[in-house]
């Protein structure tokens, strides 16, 4: 069979006789023409023959090559350029056999400008455009915030955003509370603001040792000098940074290196990641991959680490907790890829195997409970078949909700739960357009056939539930939605407020039942359906805000004679949101592409007159 024509028979034996023995990558399709497996080989004619040889191939193997109904290769010039390829396209595809990783957002970092007189220091995401120095990767944007909320305390580097710098008349309340110096209204000369500027730099180079040193330099100085209060000063700022010091700081480490750990049992896994950068501990990040079945942590540890590190700041070391088979092979590519000498250390003593233990330690309990919260949501789905009367147990469910302010900038939410709980990368809004102000039944209408449309393109699978926050009239307008694409194997149950709007006490409304169902009390499916009905009203919400602020902001702008589109969404921009463009001066303002000194006045004129009454 091939994807052209669905009819025909896929011939393996004929295959593989004509199979190259070129390094390269190979893609197992099924009979509804979806990747199921993809794969990368040095010699791509053994490795697929390897598949088709009982006395070779295990049985879990054999069970996927029962799907195979075509393969597909792609030749590289080498191994390592087929492991590259063969990462890219699990990310892309997610095939069900492969070993994937779910989790893959880029990670923040602390940026600290080179461009300005006096630089600010802040949290960082995304491309490194910008001229100065990026210290990370932080595991979370927590993480980033914690060490920036310590450097202030730390050394007083302004953190805010250059548009509020830039127009300031008094310190801030960070001034206030001895959080920042002052530089924007000059209560810090340059070379003072620098000192504070080149410590930090020293703290987040790891060289918290050279920095104490020159403290205490600066300290026995200012003694001397009879300045006992600066002494006092300095004193202070060394005992707070021996405090961190000792907390953040791991001995004998100077490098930039990850400690990687994994647990897994049964087809669930955990990977933990501790991040080390200039030896500081920057944090630890957990993740959950997918596995198609139960796998060795060594096979686990070798698809996460080419995957995560595909398109990654890579550091110089990796010590992981289980040897992996390809390790000259991942070493090699991930050197070429990050252009620096790069080790893999499956062994180590001392104070890294301490922290390696503390790793898998991590990982190991992480994996505990998140077992433990998959039998509990596994429960939950058991008890959700049992109290809606399902032949079969759901595995995907998708709940709609309407959120607006007297029907202005009306939002629809869908979201999307499977038996693993929320799948935030399936969620999706819907501004609703063409109704009556507050017309929730026509706004339910709507989403649920811009949605489904889109499942009839095979743009995402169908639920098996799909619930709506709401009564009988809402559920009717889903209805009426989907019998107009002729759909009709989706149940849709409508979930109203119960008395008081209390949680526990909602009515559930079928289609073709006059009266609500009959929920056993303490019912865990119950806990299920609270639980995407809340996640429907927050994402709906969230989405209305955002219309409603977005819709005042340009309305605003929208009154200012010569402003068209494109200058508004640049004002913006550039300056931050609409409380920038209101305080920038008409001198900023002249600065922008496009907006001349005249323009400036009338903008400038227009939010000062409106603060004028």
């Amino acid at each position: 069979m091939n994807r052209e024509n669905p009819e025909a028979v896929f011939d393996s034996a004929a295959f593989l006789q004509n199979l190259t023995t070129r390094p390269g990558i190979y893609k197992m399709f099924d009979h509804a023409g979806d990747i199921i497996y993809i794969g990368k080989a040095k010699n791509l004619k053994n490795r697929v023959s390897s598949y088709y040889k009982t006395q070779t191939a295990s049985p879990k193997q054999q069970v996927m090559m029962t799907k195979v109904v075509n393969i597909e290769v792609t030749l590289t010039h080498t191994e390592g350029e087929a492991l590259l390829l063969e990462c890219q396209q699990i990310k892309r595809h997610k095939p069900r056999y492969n070993i994937c990783l779910r989790d893959d957002k880029s990670f923040p970092y602390i940026y600290l400008s080179s461009e300005h007189d006096f630089p600010q220091i802040t949290l960082h995401r995304g491309a490194k455009k910008k001229r100065g120095k990026y210290f990370g990767p932080y595991p979370s944007a927590t993480a980033a915030k914690e060490s920036l909320k310590l450097l202030q305390k730390l050394f007083p580097v302004r953190q805010c955003d250059d548009t509020i710098y830039n127009n300031r008349s008094r310190p801030c309340l960070q001034y206030q509370i001895e959080r920042c110096s002052g530089p924007c209204v000059g209560l810090v000369s340059k070379s003072d603001y620098q000192q504070d500027v080149d410590s930090t730099l020293l703290f987040l180079e790891g060289k918290g040792g050279l920095l104490i040193e020159q403290l205490i330099a600066k300290m026995e100085q200012a003694s001397a000098a009879l300045a006992f209060e600066q002494a006092a000063n300095y004193r202070d700022q060394i005992g707070r940074l021996r405090s961190v010091l000792e907390k953040h700081f791991i001995p004998g480490e100077k490098g930039d290196v990850d400690i990687i750990a994994c647990a897994s049992k049964l087809n669930f896994a955990c990977i933990q990641v501790f991040f080390i950068r200039n030896g500081q501990h920057l944090g630890n990040k957990v993740f959950f991959p997918s596995l198609p079945d139960e796998q060795e942590p060594s096979a686990i540890l070798q698809a996460f680490i080419a995957q995560y590190y595909l398109e990654k700041q890579i550091p110089h070391e990796l010590i992981i907790s289980h040897d992996v088979e390809e390790i000259a092979l991942l070493t090699e590519v991930l050197a070429n890829q990050a252009g620096h000498h790069i080790a893999i250390s499956p062994r180590v003593r001392g104070e890294r195997q301490k922290w390696l233990q503390m790793a898998i330690t991590n990982a190991e309990n992480s994996l505990i409970a998140k077992l433990a919260d998959k039998q509990g949501l596994y429960g939950r789905f058991l008890s959700l078949q049992q109290e809606l009367g399902l032949a079969e147990l759901p595995s995907r469910l998708e709940c709609f909700d309407i959120s607006h302010t007297q029907g202005e900038q009306t939002v629809a939410s869908c979201v999307v739960f499977d038996r693993d709980g929320p799948v935030k990368s399936a969620y999706r809004r819907f501004n609703i357009e063409g109704i009556t102000g507050g017309d929730d039944y026509a706004a339910i209408n709507q989403a649920v056939s811009r949605r489904f449309k889109r499942l009839q393109q095979g743009e995402h699978p169908p639920p098996d539930v799909l619930f709506i926050d709401g009564g009988r009239g809402q559920v009717h307008a889903a209805e009426k939605a989907l019998a107009d694409l002729h759909i009709n194997n989706v149940m849709i149950v409508g979930v109203s407020k119960g008395p008081d709007r209390k949680a526990g006490m909602e009515k559930l409304i079928l289609v073709g039942q006059q009266q609500p169902l009959d929920v056993s009390p303490g019912a865990s499916g119950l806990l299920l359906i609270q639980h995407i009905r809340d996640e429907a009203h927050r994402f709906a919400i969230t989405g209305h805000r955002q219309r409603r602020a977005k819709a005042k902001k340009q309305s605003v702008l929208e009154g200012i004679a010569g402003l068209g589109a494109k200058r508004r969404q640049l004002l913006l921009k550039q300056f931050g949101g609409l409380q920038g463009v209101a305080q920038a001066s008409i001198d900023s303002l002249c600065s922008i592409d496009g907006i001349s000194r005249q323009l400036a006045q009338r903008i400038y004129e227009h939010f000062h007159h409106q603060d004028g009454h």
